[in-house]
């Protein structure tokens, strides 16, 4: 399958100024665009410029395309974040400038390889998700994609595929945004319910205050304990900052580059049995701490 055909074809635009170019894609004044600025881009966004995430969500019911775009348009494409654009003013500072989502793009049905997906649909989804990872995105427009895989698997009925530029949210919050965005399907009025986690007991990193009746070797050990804490914190502090400072990052099989060239990476997903994880979980005689 070739990935390059599976993609909408667009051009990518570089940054515009916002009472420039910027302003005639989306057919407003000079005037319209300085009132609609909004707030500099963080510092932390503009850290991960050339950064996006990859959801993928199996469906256990085949999509429902109009219900479907008008939820992605009721919820999603209302966050500020999610219908606006990077844009550089007058002064140079980069700003989020509101513009009009249009969700016949941002909502794409790709079209595959039929004869690859008939044969091992596993590996079709698996190959367009490790393809939306090597493309860039489309900075005239709001930077977040649901890509709708209307075939089953062999663990969903359907895929859905989201891309989000990482300035946009950070994983937990995304995953928050798609959760909140769903409905029971017991009560559609209604958000689905998660299980309640379990409340933690005792302490996570060091030693719980033992009892006076325990005597002095334990309350010695209740105290090496927090001198261990603070000896691997600044030791871990210290690494962080020389490895910012001189020291390299180990090379794994994760590394973007090898040896001054630089290797691509494939995105590729298994799915774990929560029994197998329980049965390593007692193998290892590991605590689950919450």
């Amino acid at each position: 399958m070739n990935a390059s055909s599976t993609l909408r074809k667009r051009s990518l635009s570089v940054r515009t100024r916002s009472n420039g170019a910027a302003s005639a894609v989306e057919g407003r004044t000079a005037d319209d665009d300085a009132e609609s600025l909004g707030e500099p881009v963080s510092p932390s966004a503009r850290l991960v410029e050339e950064y996006f995430i990859v959801v993928v969500i199996g469906l256990g019911a085949p999509i429902n395309q109009s219900s479907g775009r008008a939820g992605i348009g009721a919820t999603i494409a209302c966050y500020p974040r999610f219908h606006s654009i990077q844009a550089t003013d007058k002064d140079g500072t980069l700003r989020w400038v509101r513009t009009t989502v249009d969700l016949d793009y941002h909502i794409i049905f790709p079209m595959l390889d039929t004869a690859a997906v008939l044969v091992n649909p596993d590996q079709a989804v698996e190959d367009y998700v490790a393809s939306l990872s090597t493309k860039p995105m489309d900075h005239s427009r709001p930077m977040w994609e649901f890509h709708i895989l209307d075939f089953p698997t062999s663990e969903a009925t359907a895929t859905a595929v989201i891309r989000v530029h990482h300035s946009l949210s950070d994983g937990t919050s995304l995953l928050m945004l798609l959760l909140s965005s769903t409905r029971s399907a017991a009560d559609p009025s209604k958000p689905p319910a998660l299980p309640p986690l379990p409340a933690r007991t005792g302490a996570i990193y060091v030693r719980p205050r033992p009892p006076m009746s325990a005597g002095s070797l334990a309350f010695a050990l209740w105290l090496w304990s927090f001198v261990l804490l603070a000896w691997h914190t600044m030791w871990d502090a210290a690494i962080f900052i020389s490895t910012i400072l001189f020291r390299k990052d180990t090379q794994t099989l994760f590394s973007c580059t090898d040896h001054g060239n630089r290797r691509p990476n494939r995105i590729v997903h298994r799915s774990l049995s929560l029994d197998d994880v329980k049965f390593v979980k007692d193998a290892m005689n590991c605590v689950r701490v919450i």
